[in-house]
């Protein structure tokens, strides 16, 4: 058999083990809100997180086409398909630290960290300017959007329930997350499948198996069902960070928090085309309601750790990376 076509079905394994672990690495984002605050139970909540991360995944390959295409230029051959390995496995590699650890870093940033480090490693070209207005910006811009729009819309909602009876109000808050909670699953499945999709593309494209970067059907179908079930076998270590350590929200706290993320989420997948971190966008929409109540009620000690995770990601995940290439490289050549 030969050799390239061997080295692809291992890539297109490896990305599928990444967008798996994805699942449950990110699972928490979509549905440890709902949980802290008792709206939904955990299993009920990684079900429904895994069916909407489903149909998240087989509505558009925009972002799919900015990660294969946009980030380095498609290398070509063996040598390319070293590439694509190295850059998938410093992402994988990332994922099982921090995911040990209960940090909610950023997935999709390990695994465009993963790829630059990759073809760094491989003196191939790097798309710097893709780099910069594609993840750069977004992962600045996205996370400051989702503390101000977290703030206003929570503000909002005090206001428009300033007299409400507080144990109605909350029962009503608790079913209109179970809403919140299938809407942030299906911007996850919008932003993180596609971006295993995009690597799976671009290995295909590298091997000469397509012509053009156009994502085929049976890419997009199976990179959705391995999130989906990534995101149903749970991420309960993060969950605590997410739901809980940062601020115990009330169920109109944690309704505004999804809301929020999820907007901000399937606006830059459908508007922008951007692959941001769903992370990053949950975690600061959570911290942007907390405020709300009082500055010293958000745990500023835990936001900063994750802060700091998401500021090391690209470039632990690039030298894990680049690691992966010299090994790959050394044992195939």
């Amino acid at each position: 058999m030969d050799p390239a076509f061997i080295g692809l079905v291992v890539i297109i394994l490896v990305a599928l083990a990444f967008d798996y672990t994805n699942g449950f690495h990110d699972a928490a984002n979509a549905i440890a809100v709902a949980v802290s605050t008792k709206a939904l139970t955990p299993r009920i909540a990684l079900a429904l997180a895994a069916v909407m991360n489903l149909v998240g995944a087989l509505l558009s390959t925009e972002v799919a086409k900015t990660v294969g295409a946009g980030i380095i230029d498609p290398p070509e051959g063996n040598y390319g398909l070293e590439i694509v390995f190295a850059g998938v496995i410093g992402a994988i590699v990332w994922n099982m630290i921090t995911w040990w650890y209960g940090l909610p870093s950023s997935s999709s940033h390990a695994l465009i960290g993963g790829l630059v480090g990759a073809a760094l490693a491989a003196a191939h070209s790097v798309q710097w300017m893709g780099v910069f207005e594609k993840v750069i910006v977004p992962m600045i811009v996205s996370p400051l959007v989702g503390f101000g729009l977290g703030y206003l819309f929570m503000l909002t909602i005090l206001w428009a329930f300033r007299g409400a009876n507080v144990a109605r109000a909350n029962r009503g808050f608790k079913t209109a997350q179970i809403f919140s909670s299938a809407t942030m699953a299906l911007g996850h499945g919008m932003q993180d499948a596609q971006k295993t999709m995009g690597i799976m593309t671009l290995a295909l494209y590298t091997a000469g198996e397509i012509d053009s970067f156009e994502v085929p059907f049976w890419v997009v179908l199976s990179a959705a069902a391995a999130i989906s079930a990534g995101t149903y076998a749970g991420g309960f270590r993060i969950m605590r960070t997410m739901g809980r350590r940062i601020i115990q929200l009330t169920p109109a706290g944690g309704f505004s928090a999804q809301t929020v993320a999820s907007s901000v989420m399937v606006t830059t997948a459908t508007v922008f085309a951007v692959p941001v971190s769903t992370t990053h966008i949950t975690t600061t929409s959570i911290m942007g309601v907390g405020s709300t109540r009082r500055l010293s009620a958000v745990r500023w000690g835990v936001a900063g750790n994750i802060v700091v995770a998401w500021v090391v990601t690209l470039p632990a995940a690039a030298a894990v990376a680049a690691g992966a290439f010299y090994v790959t490289n050394f044992v195939v050549g």
